[in-house]
């Protein structure tokens, strides 16, 4: 039986990952005899088995399938250039539908009836909550790729991590961007009022953006599934909000900015990182023209040219963030692994998890005492029908 793993950093030896050293990995150091029959058949398998629950139906099914993607871009990478630990990473995919109440079978399956070594996922903070506890009673290590919500890490236990930055501090950035870049004083916001990550970050926006000075002068609460947004926006058309924040997802967002746009509110939109899809465009169209939003990555930086370049050709359209982190979940996975030396022992793992500082996929993850990574956030912007970087904002 494993035993429970406080969040300390353990003594492991640490490997520098890249491309490139996946191919000089050993295998003897992949072998360890484990007390449990499950455990050995898994040390003696030739595969690493990667869990992955991802929205792939639902209500944001574009969000996984660039999740999807970018975790299989990443794997035929690391097996081109020889895998981990000398093994060849197997995926298996499965699908929350983006709902809490279906992720948990999700991962439970994953666990229980195909011994995965590892669940990276989900998107919705909601789903992934539903799921820390599974991956926690079984000590298996879990990756969230796109989860924000803090309490994520915060309630999940030693076992928990992910690849994305969290709500208190996209929150926070949005709320001194509208303050100090858009030198706004007066915002409106508007979110549904069902979801954890609507309401978490909305949270923080509204005490940040007070705390420098500004005045939230209208906060409409919607529930989830709603499509009619005109009596929010007429009251907000006369509250003298400058700016509508607005942190939901691509697809609700693009109604919200239709309806902006048919009632002739002149107001600029501000929003989170679950704006970014490229369907955000091809639902709100031009209503959406001018707005900013927290994102995780610039996907036009010259960082990211590699990866687009590969993305592209490999999946023959444009990559979202979400790509890049469900590309760099897989990098960490695989760099905790190779570090530990097995790609079994879970507490082996997590211990290299605590200790990894660096270059994972596109970007370096060191992560804090919690297991959120200690990055920086972008604010982008739609201009002429794509994403355009406008700044990055330092953590802390």
């Amino acid at each position: 039986m494993k035993k429970n793993l406080r969040r300390v950093v353990a003594t492991v030896g640490a490997m520098a990952l890249c491309a490139s050293c996946f191919a000089g990995c050993s295998e003897e150091s992949a072998v360890e005899t484990s007390t449990t029959s499950d455990a050995a058949v898994a040390e003696e398998s030739d595969t690493v088995s990667m869990g992955f629950v991802l929205p792939l139906t639902g209500s944001v099914p574009n969000i996984g399938a660039a999740m999807q993607n970018g975790a299989q871009l990443a794997i035929d990478e690391i097996n081109a250039a020889g895998g981990v630990l000398g093994k060849q990473i197997e995926p298996i995919f499965e699908d929350d539908e983006n709902k809490p109440a279906t992720a948990p079978n999700a991962i439970t399956k994953l666990i229980e009836q195909n011994k995965v070594d590892v669940v990276l996922g989900t998107y919705a903070s909601s789903c992934s909550m539903a799921m820390t506890s599974i991956a926690a009673d079984s000590e298996t290590l879990m990756i969230s790729i796109g989860s924000t919500n803090s309490k994520v890490t915060e309630e999940g236990g030693d076992y928990i991590f992910r690849a994305c930055f969290i709500d208190p501090l996209q929150g926070s950035v949005g709320a001194q961007f509208a303050y100090e870049d858009m030198g706004v004083t007066k915002v409106a916001m508007l979110y549904d009022v069902g979801k954890d990550y609507c309401v978490g970050i909305s949270s923080t926006f509204s005490e940040t953006f007070t705390s420098l000075g500004g005045e939230i002068v209208y906060e409409g609460k919607y529930n989830t599934g709603d499509t009619d947004f005109k009596s929010y926006l007429t009251e907000i058309k006369n509250s003298g909000a400058e700016v509508l924040y607005v942190p939901d997802d691509y697809d609700v967002v693009g109604l919200v900015a239709k309806q902006v746009k048919e009632i002739g509110l002149e107001i600029e939109m501000l929003g989170s990182d679950s704006w970014s899809s490229p369907d955000l465009i091809s639902i709100g169209g031009d209503a959406v023209e001018g707005s900013y939003f927290t994102d995780h990555v610039s996907i036009k930086s010259d960082a990211l040219a590699g990866f687009v370049d590969a993305y592209t050709t490999a999946f023959g359209e444009d990559p979202s963030s979400f790509s890049v982190l469900a590309y760099d979940a897989v990098y960490i996975a695989a760099a905790a692994m190779t570090n530990a030396g097995t790609s079994t022992d879970d507490a082996a793992i997590v211990a290299a998890m605590n200790e990894l500082d660096e270059v994972c996929g596109t970007t370096n993850y060191k992560f804090d005492e919690l297991g959120d990574p200690i990055k920086n956030v972008i604010i982008n912007q739609v201009v002429d029908g794509a994403f355009e970087f406008v700044t990055e904002i330092a953590a802390g």
